[in-house]
Order: C-alpha cells, then structure tokens, then sequence
C-alpha cells in the first residue's frame, strides 16, 4: 500500500514537473519536449517512471512520439481528455446544464469587453468565418467549426486570455448540443444571420444591443 502511495507521487510529480518545463521554456503545440533521458536527468528520476508519465500523456493526446524524431506537444484542443471526461460527464442532466448555464454567461461577459476591445483583426476574421459559413450552407452542409470559430475570435477579442481557456473546454463539452441544434431545419441560416447581427453590434461598440443579440442568439441555439 505504501509501496504504491509512494509510486503515485512520483508519477504525479514528474507531470508537474513536465508541465513546469513545458511554462518555462513557453512551449507551444508542435515543439519538441526534451528527450526521455533528458527528463531523467532534468528531474532526478528513474526513465521508466518518466516512460510512464510520457505514455499517459500520450494516451491523453496532449503529446506525440515520432519514430526517429522525439516527442512533441499536441494542440488541447485534439487531446482525448476531453473526450473522457465529456463521456461521464455528461451522463448526468444536472451537470450538462450548468455546463450550457455556465458557458452562457462566459459568453456574454466575453461579448461585453468585445466591444470594448475588438481590433480590425478580429473583425477581419468574423467576416471570413461568416463567408465560409455560408459557402458551407450552400454546398448543403451545416457549418459546425465555422460556429465554434465564431464564438471562439469574439472570446479572443475580449483579450482575457483566462475566459478563452474556461470556455474552450466548456464548448468542447456541449458539442452535440451545438450540433443538435444546427441540424434543425433553417437554423444554420438563422444562426449566420444572427452572428453577423452579434459582430455589428460590437463593431459599433453598442455593449447593450451587443450583449442582448447574444442572449437572443443562445436562446435560438437552444443554449
């Protein structure tokens, strides 16, 4: 019992540790961790309880190991850990409602300090999700990424970093809900027409029509 406790801890500290790396030398999705034997060294522990750590990370989809080239870090958001916890979850109603109740008010504190804080770039790239939604509906397909890319820049715009990390999660959880919803017949249209709405009102800077064209939006959206 002691034996394992002891094992348990070394396993939980090398993953801080990692990830410790991984803060300071600011890597990013795609750069090479250092190798196995480095982390050994680095760390001052053993290179099967790093192996263990590295393939549980792996196992998670947060990192990669090429044959011949070493490992790399994976974007978050094509990791599995999502896809886990999303499993249990959202088997619970309770849950899955406060998840949509807690993503809605993200949502519109992410749209008020975008009216404050919305740059031409961020304008810019509203306009092109909008035009590939659109191109999406016309080939008779419902434009699911372009709705989430669309929630994402206006939550980005809002330049609080620590809000885009809460939400992204959050949104990954009621996927199939966003799904559902844009399958109902003439919604994706609606939702396009109601995007380009949300964007003018933050353009004008107008936080009240803003935020009350979002409310209206979530609610269309059955979120």
């Amino acid at each position: 019992m002691l034996d394992s406790l002891q094992e348990r801890k070394v396993y939980e500290g090398i993953l801080l540790q990692i990830h410790q790396i991984v803060q300071e030398k600011n890597l990013r999705p795609g750069d090479k961790l250092p190798s196995e034997r480095e982390l050994s060294e680095q760390l001052g522990a053993g290179r099967s309880s790093v192996r263990e750590a590295l393939r549980a990370l792996e196992l998670l989809g947060l990192i990669e190991t090429r044959r011949g080239e070493g490992t790399f870090l994976k974007h978050y958001r094509h990791n599995r850990l999502i896809d886990i916890l999303g499993f249990f979850i959202l088997r619970d109603y309770k849950t899955k409602k406060d998840l949509i109740e807690m993503r809605r008010i993200l949502e519109l504190d992410a749209v008020r300090m975008a009216c404050r804080r919305a740059a031409a770039k961020h304008f810019e790239e509203m306009e092109r999700i909008l035009a590939a939604a659109e191109e999406r509906i016309g080939q008779g397909e419902i434009p699911t990424e372009e709705d989430y890319q669309f929630h994402r820049v206006i939550c980005r715009s809002s330049r609080n970093s620590i809000l885009h990390r809460i939400w992204a999660p959050l949104v990954e959880y009621s996927d199939s809900v966003r799904s559902e919803s844009l399958s109902r017949e003439g919604r994706a249209r609606s939702a396009v027409n109601e995007h380009r709405q949300i964007m003018e009102a933050i353009r004008a800077g107008d936080e009240e029509k803003a935020v009350e064209r979002m409310k209206k939006h979530l609610e269309n959206s059955k979120l």
